[in-house]
């Protein structure tokens, strides 16, 4: 059996060989030999990002191949990039609508997960009226009915909740935390000054070795807060890891109890206790929670009496159910229930999350009311059931923490103005990575209160001063104390949104074209709300009560990508209405687009978080542009000699191509060129502004 290694060098000298013959070889002969290292890939291991890479090569060089074209898409839904299937997907429908019976199903699902729901309908309602047509087909091929109403039932939900975004705020919690690999599963103790997570990184992972999927193992990693900023994240050790896969499950408030996750026995849950700054050896949890079945989510109250974790042990609903226990006098975990049909559905519900309420429970179901793939819900005990029995009805918290991807290990701060969780979003420095999610609180602008009327004084009568012997003085009146009137309180002023328009056009003919486009606060993602009602016009609502900094993304398939920061003000009793006109660019040979939030540390080619956005879209923009070649172009300031700034500038594209590269960019299609100095857009004395301008990436179309 060939080892992985020897396939990807393999598929990489195959890569590197091609481009010496590709003018002269038969496009269809390297279709085929890189389908074939694809599936060979697949054979001998699961690496499916190595076999994905190979097969969309496959595809693009020959949009016929409509096996490798299928492949594609179907690798893209198994990985992240799951709304890029649709354009293999779609080649395959176009040419051959009866090449698999379930087709129009797999185009509907991706474009569900691309948030293009009403395509994802068309196309769900296509398939649902196939299977009309042929009620007694039975091939394998074949996505039962009540699978296709699900996901339409998703799509609805989808539409609704997009169209009224929560204004949450979700960072990306840094690349202290995050890596280019998967970070997942963050628990914090009470005082947020520790995070532990799941990582399958490579740096400081126990194992040096991969595991079959050609990724490193599992190990666990924890990082402590100073100042607010979070330490750089290591292993937490060999006591709690070992050579292969460890994961955490869940952290007492104290942060003095770690639960994780043992595949043994089906998947069972074990713990560790810190004593003096060590971590004892994990052990099964004592009592009767663990089964012969599996067990792989937890969470404890912070009273540490009852735990919440979930199963697919017989007599449930359907799936993983979640179950609550109680901690015995023993210390043994017992009395062990089903939370019952209010929380649990047919459908797997996990990753149950009890709030340090102790009665507010939040967890991921791919039932309910949800817009695909795990939704996280909050129920909270209601009634006067002593034992916890009586649920609220689930409300999913919406979009867009939820999406149509899963959505899962979600924890709660203390005092519940944060949340943490994992998530593939587009400022991600990897696959899944740890986000930190604020309710933004909303500022109310008051009229000053009208000042309290003054009570009208009372005149009290002089005392006589003049002795007189047994003279009583006369009886006094009672003095009537006037009516106070209700004090009013102040009316809050009525705040009407701002509107920001904009139409996006085709700069060369000035079309208006549809775009994905999108409104976001710079510094805190919060989505703003939008509305289309023609071809190539968006209409955004701005509720926010203060002038602020956006940024306006708008992506054009076929088109350069523009991502643009914008002033807008805020509601206000007068609100204002701004326009703009976004005017894109087709990937023409010799077009040049810079890339203005690509940032680096001072001096180094080393990417902050906040570029991670700009690189995302540049990456996104040449998977679906496959045809496409560019130059990535670094440029410096005046500042530094020239030999240094022509070092650094080349060295800062290189990072972007690495980037590219390692997402499975073909490296064939990138070039990364320095210019130091040598290309100033603007001034640089003494200008701050032009100094920053001149600070940066470009890329420029060389084929397409």
């Amino acid at each position: 059996m060939p080892h992985l290694r020897s396939i990807i060098f393999l598929a990489a000298s195959l890569v590197i060989s091609s481009h010496l013959v590709a003018q002269d070889a038969d496009s269809v002969a390297l279709s085929k030999e890189f389908q074939l290292q694809a599936e060979l890939t697949l054979s001998e291991t699961r690496a499916e990002d190595q076999a994905l890479e190979l097969m969309t090569q496959a595809a693009n060089y020959d949009p016929g191949n409509l096996k490798a074209n299928y492949e594609a898409g179907d690798l893209h839904l198994r990985t992240i990039g799951k709304s890029l299937a649709v354009k293999y997907f779609l080649r395959v429908y176009q040419r051959d609508p009866a090449y698999r019976f379930d087709i129009e199903y797999w185009i509907g699902r991706s474009y569900q997960y691309g948030e293009q729901f009403d395509k994802a309908l068309e196309f769900y309602a296509k398939y649902q009226a196939k299977l009309k047509s042929k009620p007694n087909y039975q091939g394998k091929d074949k996505v039962p009915a009540s699978e296709v109403e699900r996901r339409v039932y998703e799509c609805q939900n989808g539409k609704e909740f997009i169209s009224n975004p929560r204004e949450f705020s979700i960072i990306n919690i840094g690349r202290e935390i995050n890596s280019e690999f998967e970070d997942y599963a963050p628990v914090l103790n009470e005082n947020e000054n520790e995070i532990v997570f799941t990582s399958r990184r490579r740096e400081g992972n126990l194992n040096q070795d991969v595991f079959d999927d050609n990724k490193p193992y599992e190990d666990i990693f924890v990082a402590s807060k100073i100042s607010s900023s979070w330490t750089v994240a290591k292993n937490i050790g060999g006591q709690v890891n070992t050579a292969y896969h460890d994961s955490n499950l869940a952290m007492s408030s104290d942060g003095n109890t770690l639960f994780i996750y043992n595949d043994d026995n089906g998947g069972d849950i074990y713990f560790c206790e810190r004593v003096n700054g060590q971590w004892s050896e994990p052990q099964p949890l004592p009592g009767i929670i663990n089964s012969s079945y599996e067990e792989n989510s937890v969470s404890i109250s912070r009273d540490e009496k009852t735990i919440y974790f979930s199963s697919n042990r017989p007599g449930g609903f359907g799936g993983l159910d979640i179950y609550k226990a109680i901690q015995n006098e023993k210390g043994e975990w017992s009395n062990v229930k089903n939370l019952g049909p209010k929380i649990n559905t047919e459908f797997d519900d996990t990753s149950p999350f009890i709030d340090y309420d102790q009665k507010t429970l939040y967890f991921s179901t791919k039932g309910r009311k949800g817009m695909g793939g795990y939704d996280i819900f909050k129920s909270t005990i209601t009634g006067t059931a002593t034992d916890g029995s009586e649920w609220s009805e689930p409300e999913n918290i919406g979009y867009p923490i939820n999406t149509p991807d899963d959505d899962v290990f979600y924890v709660r701060s203390k005092d519940g103005k944060r949340a943490y969780y994992s998530s593939v979003r587009e400022d991600g420095l990897g696959y899944t990575d740890i986000y930190m999610i604020t309710d933004p609180v909303p500022v109310v602008a008051e009229k000053k209160p009208e000042p309290k009327p003054e009570p009208p004084k009372v005149e009290v009568p002089k005392k006589d001063t003049v002795a007189v012997a047994v003279v009583k003085e006369p009886v006094k009146e009672p003095v009537k104390e006037p009516e106070k009137k209700p004090e009013k309180k102040p009316e809050p002023v009525k705040l009407n949104p701002s509107t920001f328009l904009v139409k996006v056009i085709d700069a060369a003919n000035e079309n208006p074209l549809d775009a994905r486009i999108s409104l976001k606060g710079l510094k805190d993602n919060v989505i703003v709300p939008m509305q289309s009602n023609a071809a190539g016009e968006y209409t955004f609502s701005i509720s926010a009560t203060q002038t602020k900094d956006y940024r306006l993304s708008v992506e054009v398939e076929g088109y350069s990508f523009q991502n643009i920061n914008v002033k807008l003000d805020g509601a206000s009793a007068n609100p204002k209405s701004v326009n703009r006109t976004v005017s894109m660019r087709k990937l023409q040979v010799g077009s040049v687009s810079i890339l203005r939030n690509i940032y680096f540390d001072f001096d180094k080619a080393s990417f902050k978080t906040e570029a991670y956005p700009e690189l995302n879209k540049l990456l996104s923009m040449m998977q679906q542009n496959t045809n496409l070649n560019v130059e990535i172009g670094g440029h410096t300031d005046a500042y530094g000699s020239k030999e240094v700034n022509m070092r650094l500038s080349k060295r800062r594209a290189e990072a972007v191509k690495d980037y590219l590269v390692k997402k499975g960019i073909d490296a064939r299609r990138i070039t990364a060129v320095g210019y130091g100095k040598s290309k100033p857009l603007a001034s640089n004395d003494d200008e701050e502004e032009g100094r920053e301008l001149n600070r940066r990436v470009e890329f420029k179309v060389l084929k397409n």
